[in-house]
């Protein structure tokens, strides 16, 4: 008796995305958040340098503007997803106990999302002047 799965080729059976049918996003979601950070990073230091030397109230006027706070807000938001995706990458690589990699995935998790949420709340008190 033949099977119907005799007739199966190898590229049949490898024409998915991958285990986790999610590689791609994942590759595309790195490579993007690396492309905003380069943009994002050379616009910070420029920012950075033409306020050396200012004092605290110059320093958080120029964050108020909202062609500095967006921007700014942006970076912190890209950074933290970017390096949330990098240590999700090694965390796979490195961690074999399901368990442990489970916590240690969504341990990270937890903290990126804080870090965005923590870090956009400070430049938001900033950029409306509560602060």
């Amino acid at each position: 008796m033949n099977k119907p799965n005799n007739f199966r080729t190898p590229l049949k059976t490898v024409r998915g995305l991958g285990s986790a049918k999610t590689g791609t996003e994942h590759f595309v979601h790195q490579r993007l958040t690396a492309a905003a950070l380069v943009v994002l990073g050379v616009w910070f230091l420029v920012f950075v340098v033409r306020l050396a030397g200012a004092d605290y109230v110059t320093a958080t006027a120029a964050i108020a503007k909202p062609w500095n706070a967006v921007p700014l807000i942006g970076l912190l938001i890209a950074m933290f997803w970017h390096a949330q995706l990098g240590l999700q990458v090694v965390l796979e690589d490195y961690i074999h106990e399901s368990l442990l990699a489970l916590v240690l995935q969504t341990f990270v998790k937890f903290v990126a999302v804080l870090g965005m949420i923590v870090s956009v709340f400070a430049v938001g008190r900033i950029a409306l002047g509560v602060a």
